[in-house]
Formats: C-alpha cells, sequence, structure tokens
C-alpha cells in the first residue's frame, strides 16, 4: 500500500489551475519534498510541455518510484526523482548546468513544516537553482501581518507547534523578504482552498 495524502489528492486540480498559467512559459521544473508522488504524476500528466522532477529526502523516494511505475500511463515527461536535502547546500542541481537547469519550482506544504533555518536554506537554494526569467510556486498557509487568516489556520498552527516547535505556519512577509533577497518578485498571490494560498515570484 502506497503512501497516500488526502490533501494532495484534494488540492491538486486547484493547484493545476494556476500552474497551467504560471508555469505557461516554462520547460523543466523541480518540484521540492514531492511526497507520496501525488502531485508529481497528476501534474505531469496534466501539463506535457513541462519535464517534471520530483525529489525528496531518500527514505521518500522508493514510493515515488513505485507511484510512477504503478502510473496506468507512461509519463516520458515525469523524471526520475532525485533525493535532496532542503538543508544540505549547495543542492544537487546547478542552473549552470544545462541538463540540471531549472526554469520552474514548485513545492507545496513544506514551509511550515520544516524549520525556519531550513525555510531559509531553501530560498538559498532556489536562488542557486532557478534560472534567470524562472517562477517560483509555493502552496500553504501563511499569516499576514503577523495574524492568522482563520481560526482553523491558528489551530492548525499550534498543532504543528506541539509536534515540532521549529515548525509552524508563517509569515508572509517574511518569507516575501527571503524571495526577494535572491532577485525573486512577487506576482500574484492566489487564495485557495481550505484557507491556503498559492504564491507566485518570478526572477528577473
Amino acid at each position: 500500500m502506497l503512501p497516500f495524502s488526502a490533501a494532495a489528492e484534494n488540492n491538486k486540480r486547484p493547484i493545476l489551475q494556476i500552474l497551467s498559467k504560471a508555469f505557461s512559459g516554462s520547460s523543466r521544473i523541480l518540484e521540492i519534498a514531492s511526497g507520496t508522488g501525488q502531485h508529481a504524476l497528476f501534474f505531469a500528466e496534466n501539463l506535457p510541455h513541462l519535464d517534471w522532477r520530483p525529489s525528496d529526502l531518500a527514505e521518500h523516494l522508493p514510493a515515488i518510484d513505485q507511484r510512477i511505475v504503478q502510473a496506468d500511463t507512461v509519463l516520458d515527461n515525469l523524471l526520475a526523482p532525485i533525493e535532496l536535502d532542503i538543508g544540505d547546500l549547495p543542492w544537487p542541481v546547478s542552473s549552470s548546468d544545462y541538463e540540471d537547469a531549472y526554469d520552474g519550482i514548485f513545492t507545496a506544504n513544506s514551509l511550515h513544516i520544516i524549520s525556519w533555518p531550513l525555510v531559509e536554506a531553501f530560498f538559498e537554494g532556489v536562488g542557486e537553482t532557478l534560472k534567470p526569467g524562472g517562477t517560483l510556486c509555493v502552496y500553504g498557509a501563511f499569516k499576514y501581518n503577523g495574524a492568522f487568516t482563520t481560526p482553523s489556520n491558528e489551530a492548525f498552527d499550534k498543532s504543528l507547534r506541539d509536534r515540532d516547535p521549529e515548525s509552524g505556519i508563517r509569515d508572509f512577509e517574511a518569507v516575501n523578504a527571503l524571495a526577494e533577497k535572491i532577485g525573486l518578485k512577487l506576482v500574484a498571490d492566489h487564495p485557495m482552498p481550505a484557507n491556503n494560498q498559492l504564491l507566485v515570484w518570478t526572477r528577473g
């Protein structure tokens, strides 16, 4: 029985609507923290103009591989998942190497799970990896001006911190400051179902 994320299953179609526009001019996408691989499989199937590269910690790769093997169709644009630890810089990809050059990076429900130093490492990795003109899309819950958008998000934040004090819903302003530091410009902040957002930045 493969690992299954109900959240990934529920949010994949709303996310696809945004990614189909945000990545319309992209060709090669690196997904950070692919988890169960559900998003990778679905987006590769529905965005055939993109080469989609899943990545995650080593312990998650066998399940992603197995999900790809068990898929109903063979997707030439779904690349083999690679091991990538957000905090292990530099990432095993390089914007200077054509074979591993990415003009799009995507992650979902990751920044509130990892520690703040790893959030900082995430943006440092993006800065080293994303090509000029590329697009970064981040899906998840955020606070604005230090306030939660809903009581349910506040309760979710408490549950995260009870499990791991270093995790928690991030302040949009702090995250955007990290993005701006590496030369990204926010171009869209999309409200999403279940009190989430999909943030889109581009690199000049």
